[in-house]
């Protein structure tokens, strides 16, 4: 194996592994850190559920409306495919414009962004998006 070669793929991994090993020290000097410094205070008024500032007033097992978490899940589904749209935007913008690979890239992203405006209509039908 040549020598100059097997250094430069250390080389290409060297900044990522710095980058793990700094997030690892960070946490554990967060935790370590917080466990030192932090307060010790214990009683009966910081072992009580904290609900906005407020007194729990009500049993924590009653039922209440999902809305909030179905809109929550339909604000993600979105978001995810604008996280897709960016690397397809980037790799479409260095195509020829009219070679075939260019077309199947389009007709991919358009499959794609097909399907997610059938399921924003079909959310928008079923009720998703009122509050009411």
């Amino acid at each position: 194996m040549n020598p100059l070669l097997a250094s430069t793929a250390t080389d290409a991994f060297l900044p990522i592994v710095l980058i793990v090993v700094m997030a690892v020290v960070f946490a554990i000097i967060n935790v370590v850190g917080s466990f030192l410094l932090g307060p010790r205070h214990a009683g009966a008024t910081k072992s009580i559920a904290y609900e906005s500032g407020m007194d729990p007033i009500s049993d924590t097992h009653r039922r209440f409306n999902v809305r909030f978490y179905i809109m929550a899940m339909t604000f993600l589904v979105f978001d995810v495919e604008i996280i897709f749209l960016y690397p397809w935007a980037v790799t479409y913008s260095q195509l020829e414009p009219t070679s075939t690979e260019a077309m199947w890239y389009l007709g991919r992203i358009a499959f794609f962004v097909g399907t997610s405006v059938v399921a924003y209509i079909y959310a928008w039908k079923k009720g998703v998006f009122r509050w009411d």
